[in-house]
């Protein structure tokens, strides 16, 4: 598992480069993603567009990484294979993030909000 981080207007642009988030390397996710946006503001876009595989564990330390941003900072999702984006539909984790086909879109989306 590798976490890249790119910045944009407004926030960071995280890619994770592997296949799996799963009970193996959720911990080091976490961790990682700690270490990339702790001294960051604005938003986090995680690009999902590599992973294939996401189990409960993995789940749990997106959601874990969401806290650890704080109130003040949102993390949206983007680029979800099918497979993930079934998992976060079927636990209603699709009404929790926002979720973006791309970071591109995501980065579009920004200039329209409020």
């Amino acid at each position: 598992m590798t976490l890249v981080a790119d910045p944009f207007d407004g926030g960071l642009a995280v890619r994770f480069e592997g296949a799996r988030i799963d009970a193996a390397g959720a911990i080091d996710f976490k961790d990682g993603m700690k270490a990339l946006t702790g001294s960051e503001s604005g938003r986090v876009v995680l690009d999902l567009g590599q992973v294939g595989f996401i189990d409960s564990s993995g789940l749990g330390a997106i959601v874990a990484v969401m806290k650890q941003l704080g109130p003040g900072r949102r993390l949206e999702l983007a680029g979800l294979t099918p497979a993930v984006a079934k998992v976060f539909r079927l636990t209603r984790m699709d009404d929790v993030f926002r979720i973006h086909d791309s970071v591109a879109a995501a980065c579009s989306d920004a200039a329209q909000m409020p």
